[in-house]
Formats: C-alpha cells, sequence, structure tokens
C-alpha cells in the first residue's frame, strides 16, 4: 500500500477510535491527513470503503495466526502461538479494535460478524487444547475473552507493557507457567534469526504494507534483520 492510504486510514483509526465512526466525517480525515477532501476520495470512495480496509486486515492477520498456531502438534506450543498471536494482531490494530466496541453495530454487520465468531471459537478450541471437559472449555473462554478486552480498555498503555500484563493474566488464569523466553542472540541481545514459518510471515505482513520497524520490533529483531529477510 501506498504512503497516502496508509496515512489515511492510520488517521481514520485515530479518529474513529477517539470519535466514533458515524461521528467522523470524511473532511475530518482529510484535514487530519493534510490533504484536501477530493484528494481523500480518490484513494477512497467512501467512508465504508474506508471502514472495509481498516477492519478486513484484522480479521485476515487473525485468521493468519490461528492457522499457523494450528499446523503445530504439540498442544502447548499451539496455545502459546494461538495466544500470542491474537494479542500481537490486536495491539496491532488496536485503534480498530476501539472504535469497533464504540460501536458494536459495525461488528454485526455481515461477513465482519461471521469471521470474527468463527476466528473465536477457533481461538476457544486451541486455547483450549485436547482436555475438553466443560472447566477447561469455560477457562479457555475466559482467556480468550480477556485477550482483546484489556486493549481496549487501557489502550493508551505503551504495547510493550500491555502486552506483557496480558500474556501474564492469561497464563494465571490457565494455572500454567509461562512459556520460556524466546532464544536471543550472543551477548544477551535479539535472536539472530528467523525460523522459516516467522520469515514467511514476515514478507506476508511486508507485502500487506506493514513497515520494516513494525515488522522488526513484532518478532524481536533488529531492523537490520528485517531489512535482510525481506530483501532475500
Amino acid at each position: 500500500m501506498n504512503e497516502t492510504p496508509r496515512r489515511i486510514l492510520d488517521a481514520a483509526g485515530e479518529l474513529f477510535a477517539e470519535h466514533g465512526y458515524r461521528a467522523t466525517s470524511m473532511q475530518a480525515i482529510a484535514q487530519k491527513v493534510g490533504i484536501t477532501k477530493a484528494a481523500l476520495y480518490y484513494h477512497f470512495a467512501s467512508k465504508d470503503e474506508i471502514l472495509r480496509n481498516l477492519t478486513l486486515p484484522v480479521l485476515d492477520e487473525l485468521e493468519a495466526t490461528l492457522a499457523e498456531a494450528e499446523r503445530h502438534g504439540d498442544p502447548e506450543t499451539v496455545r502459546r502461538r494461538a495466544i500470542e498471536g491474537y494479542v500481537d494482531v490486536s495491539l496491532r490494530h488496536r485503534h480498530t479494535l476501539v472504535m469497533l466496541v464504540r460501536d458494536m453495530t459495525l461488528l454485526v454487520q455481515a461477513p465482519v460478524a461471521e469471521r470474527f465468531k468463527a476466528i473465536l471459537l477457533l481461538a476457544n478450541d486451541l486455547v483450549c487444547g485436547p482436555d475438553r471437559r466443560l472447566e477447561q472449555r469455560v477457562r479457555a473462554a475466559q482467556v480468550v475473552a480477556g485477550l482483546g478486552d484489556p486493549i481496549v480498555a487501557f489502550h493508551h498503555v505503551p504495547a510493550r507493557r500491555l502486552r506483557r500484563l496480558i500474556l501474564d493474566g492469561a497464563w494465571a488464569l490457565l494455572d500454567s507457567p509461562p512459556p520460556p523466553p524466546r532464544p536471543r542472540g550472543r551477548g544477551g541481545g535479539r535472536p539472530a534469526a528467523l525460523s522459516e514459518d516467522q520469515i514467511e510471515q514476515a514478507r506476508a505482513l511486508h507485502a500487506s504494507g506493514h513497515a520494516v520497524e513494525e515488522i522488526a520490533a513484532r518478532f524481536g529483531v533488529s531492523r537490520a534483520t528485517a531489512y535482510r529477510i525481506l530483501k532475500t
């Protein structure tokens, strides 16, 4: 995605989260971006089109993240990847989540409602694991609900700190120890390399318009490592 459409979506997401989708005009979006209203309409024909471009990537990334987690055979690895991936996607799109919560009618529109319901059901299954007792299924549903709600309630808290607190709470609710820290590079720094799965995810994110800096932060690597991966 080119720079101007990306700036428009970022500005619209912030305004929708702050004032609500229906209370935000196209003129307000254009002013925040610093372009004319005519230029705004050149890139997006309507406010509904902006909404779709904000909402669908959240669903796409959640589906991809959970599908990646599901491919692993070990239930604990599946659970960890599902929980961490769900939180990371939600944090990247926190403005969109706040917007949807401010106006719940946006969330129940088809096909958003059907896709989001399917995502929640899959997340619940992956977090629950093979133990299908009612107690475990209820606990898994509590965990999944608790992954997104704090991001909306505390959307002004820095992402890194909020992520740690949410994950700590999830593992406490599951009565499980937190997963071991990710492997680190020499000298205790960032990881020196990514797995093949992570490289594929990084390239997919970059192709969908995510900045290199964001991708580096997502996978805990340096920008130099991210650039090297994306250019090979």
